[in-house]
């Protein structure tokens, strides 16, 4: 929801060597923990996700946030989602627009809430509804006009239901999105913005 979209209401685990020696090993052998497969399996696991293909992790200045996302209910948003997250272009854009008791959105490049990624989506509208956690995508007039902005609800928001396009949920760390910097200007504007730090697919950690 921009100035001019349509308001809505308020790797193994390394080798142990005799006596604690590093010794030389091969090159293969000298992988870092923290890069390791057993390493990246288990910060995986730990998100505790349905599919790691179709689950975000949000990193917010207090802490991550798991977003499942609804690839049977907004297939081609979804895709799309994952495309921008897989090229980083999420990282570092701010919560423009956080209104208390409603939602933050996110996803503008110019960080005014006027810009996107350039390309339009069709509306996948369904009849979920728009809940506390409910991630959904901002748009302009036209129903087929969202494209990178989204925004997080705070709590139910009924009244958005069957306009906006609904993607994913919260399954973890809402409280982290509690915390986001609320607007003091007009519309929510904020005007000292949260970051996002990072997006990721699960799957690709």
């Amino acid at each position: 929801m921009t100035k001019e979209v349509k308001k809505i209401a308020p790797k193994e685990a390394p080798k142990k060597l005799a006596g604690g020696k590093t010794g030389k090993l091969a090159k293969a052998e000298t992988k870092q923990i923290g890069v390791s497969q057993s390493r990246a399996k288990k910060i995986k696991h730990s998100y505790k996700v349905k599919d790691a293909e179709n689950a975000l992790v949000l990193k917010l200045k207090d802490g991550d946030v798991v977003i499942e996302m609804f690839a049977d209910v907004a297939p081609k948003h979804v895709a799309r989602i994952k495309e921008l997250v897989r090229s980083k272009f999420y990282n570092g854009l701010k919560f423009h627009r956080v209104i208390e008791d409603f939602m933050a959105q996110t996803g503008c490049p110019q960080g005014t809430g006027t810009g996107g990624s350039g390309k339009k989506l069709a509306a996948e509208f369904s009849k979920l509804s728009h809940k506390r956690g409910t991630v959904s995508m901002a748009r302009a007039m036209d129903p087929n006009s969202a494209d990178s902005q989204f925004f997080i609800c705070f709590t139910d928001c009924p009244w958005l239901d069957g306009q906006y396009t609904i993607w994913g949920e919260v399954t973890s760390g809402i409280e982290f999105v509690d915390m986001i910097t609320k607007g003091t200007g007009a519309n929510g504007t904020v005007y000292y913005p949260d970051e996002i730090i990072s997006l990721q697919v699960i799957a690709d950690l």
